[in-house]
C-alpha cells in the first residue's frame, strides 16, 4: 500500500509526510508538487507492486481512474473525489473506492456556534475553488447560521455564500494566502467576526487578518485546527474530517480481502465527521448554546434532522 498526494481542500495532515504504514509493497508515500507529477507517480507506486493506492484530493481523480481502469488486480482509493466519465456522469470501478465525508452536517453545528457567538451579528465564510468537496462546508454553515437566526429571532447575516444560488467568495486557488488574507479583510471591515475559510493553506491568510483584529475568530476546516497551526486562540471550533479512520478502514478491508467499491462517506452517525473542542473559548460559550449544539448533533445522528446540501456524497 502507498499513498499519493496532491493539492486539496484538505491540507494532507503532518503525519502523512511520512511515510505510511504499508503492507506486501512497503512503499513510502509520494508528495506530487505540480499536476505533471500526478499520473507519474501513481504509475510509479503501481510498477513497484503495490496493492492499494490512496489518492489525497480530487485533483487526482483522473490519474488514480485510469490507474484503476488498466490495473485491475490492484485497489485504489481516492480522498474528497468520487469517479466520473468525460461527461462527469457518476463511473464505478470494481477495485477504486471513493473516501467521502458529510461535512455539512458538522459544518451546521459550527455555524450554529458562528451566529451564536457572534457579537457583531455578521459571520462570514469563503473556499479555494468552488467544488462540491468546498461548497459543502459552506452549505452547511449556511444552514446553522439560518437556524440560528430561525430558533432565536436573529438576523445574523452571513457573507460569503449564497446557498440558494450556490455562489459566492473564492480565492481562486488553495495556496494564495495574501488572497485569503485580502478577503478576510474585506469581511472584517463589514463587520465579519466569526470566519471560516475552507481553502486549506489559503486559510492561513485570513488567520493573519484575524489576529490583526480585536474580536475576530475562526472555525477552522479538515483538522482541528487548534493544534495544527500557530493560531490557536483564534479557533472558536474547527470540522473535522477523520480521513485517518477511513484510510484505516480502507487499508484493513484491503488486508483483508473484503475490499470494495462502495463508497466510504464519513458522518456524525460514524464519526467521520466532527466538531473539535471549543478549547480556549470553552468558558465563553453559553451552557444553553453548547446545549443546543449537543442536541442538533443527536438529532442528525437519530435522522430527526437532516442537513441538505446539492454537494453532499
Amino acid at each position: 500500500m502507498a499513498s499519493t498526494t496532491s493539492p486539496s481542500t484538505s491540507p494532507v495532515p503532518r503525519a502523512w509526510k511520512q511515510p505510511l504504514p504499508t503492507w506486501a509493497c512497503r512503499r513510502p508515500s509520494t508528495e506530487s508538487t505540480s499536476d505533471a507529477d500526478y499520473a507519474t507517480n501513481v504509475n510509479t507506486l503501481v510498477g513497484q507492486g503495490c496493492n492499494l493506492t490512496i489518492g489525497v484530493g480530487f485533483l487526482l481523480e483522473d490519474s488514480i481512474q485510469t490507474g484503476a481502469e488498466e490495473n485491475p488486480d490492484a485497489n485504489f482509493a481516492l480522498i474528497d473525489s468520487s469517479f466520473s466519465d468525460a461527461d462527469f456522469a457518476p463511473v464505478e470501478l470494481d477495485n477504486a473506492k471513493p473516501l467521502l465525508f458529510n461535512t455539512a452536517e458538522a459544518s451546521f453545528l459550527a455555524g450554529y456556534l458562528a451566529a451564536g457567538m457572534s457579537e457583531s451579528g455578521t459571520v462570514a465564510t469563503f473556499g479555494g475553488i468552488q467544488l462540491p468537496s468546498v461548497a459543502i462546508f459552506m452549505d452547511g454553515f449556511s444552514d446553522g447560521v439560518d437556524m440560528y437566526n430561525e430558533d432565536n429571532s436573529a438576523e445574523v447575516e452571513l457573507l460569503g455564500w449564497d446557498k440558494e444560488a450556490q455562489n459566492g467568495s473564492f480565492s481562486g486557488d488553495f495556496d494564495n494566502q495574501s488572497q485569503g488574507q485580502t478577503l478576510t479583510e474585506q469581511f472584517i471591515a463589514q463587520g465579519a467576526d466569526v470566519i471560516m475559510p475552507v481553502a486549506g493553506p489559503v486559510g492561513l491568510g485570513a488567520a493573519a487578518a484575524a489576529e490583526s483584529s480585536d474580536g475576530v475568530k475562526l472555525v477552522w476546516v479538515d483538522s482541528d485546527g487548534y493544534n495544527t497551526t500557530e493560531y490557536g486562540d483564534l479557533m472558536l471550533t474547527s470540522v473535522v474530517k477523520e480521513i485517518g479512520a477511513a484510510v484505516e478502514s480502507t487499508i484493513s478491508e484491503s488486508v483483508d480481502g473484503s475490499f470494495s467499491n462502495e463508497p466510504y462517506v464519513g458522518t456524525l452517525e460514524n464519526g467521520g465527521v466532527g466538531i473539535a473542542e471549543f478549547h480556549d473559548f470553552e468558558g465563553d460559550v453559553p451552557a444553553e448554546l453548547s446545549e443546543q449544539i449537543e442536541t442538533y448533533k443527536q438529532q442528525i445522528i437519530d435522522g430527526e434532522l437532516v442537513i441538505e446540501s446539492p454537494n453532499a456524497p
